[in-house]
């Protein structure tokens, strides 16, 4: 078993808990409420240090995912965690039940999904570089892909503004290019 690094997180809307989890004794809910009270309600990632702890969050259409982490588990696991949560917690709900759900309503149906994805990602932590590595990668091919895809649209508008003729024209021109230079390499023998 994996030394804890994640050790309490919650879901919440808004500024409600719906479902918290910890192993641990102490004032995490006070200390979740007051938190919740100051974080920036907008779409996005969140990590706050404070006294060696890492408050992570994930904001997503009124919903924060938390957890809270040692400073040293980095924010990759913890991301990842948050992820794996907020899809599990959408599967499960999908913004109905809990969208008028009571505070710590959830706490017996999902909080020991909360447990169980802790446990899996403190216990797999290679697996979830190598995951997050690999979408790192898959968001760079696209964010790439988008890009190039803007440039060929945007060549299309200029092909359109010059008329057929000027792009029959410009065609001619590059493959009688292509052609004078394909005559103007060396002969390779063997």
């Amino acid at each position: 078993m994996a030394q804890q690094s994640l050790f309490y997180s919650f879901i919440a809307r808004g500024t409600v808990i719906l479902v918290e989890f910890t192993d641990f004794k102490g004032n995490f809910t006070s200390v979740a409420a007051q938190y919740l009270e100051n974080l920036p309600s907008s779409n996005n990632k969140f990590t706050y240090n404070c006294d060696g702890h890492t408050f992570n969050d994930l904001v997503e259409n009124g919903f924060t995912y938390c957890v809270v982490a040692v400073d040293s588990a980095g924010r990759e696991i913890p991301m990842a965690f948050l992820e794996r949560v907020k899809e599990d917690f959408y599967k499960r709900y999908g913004g109905e039940k809990a969208a008028t759900d009571q505070a710590n309503s959830l706490n017996k149906e999902f909080g020991s999904n909360l447990k169980e994805h802790m446990q899996y990602c403190m216990d797999h932590p290679d697996e979830i570089s190598n995951l997050a590595k690999a979408k790192a990668q898959v968001s760079e091919v696209k964010s790439l892909m988008m890009e190039n895809i803007e440039k060929v649209l945007a060549r299309g508008v200029i092909c359109e503004m010059l008329g057929s003729s000027e792009v029959s024209s410009l065609r001619h021109m590059v493959l009688s290019s292509i052609h004078i230079d394909m005559l103007e390499l060396p002969v390779l023998s063997y």
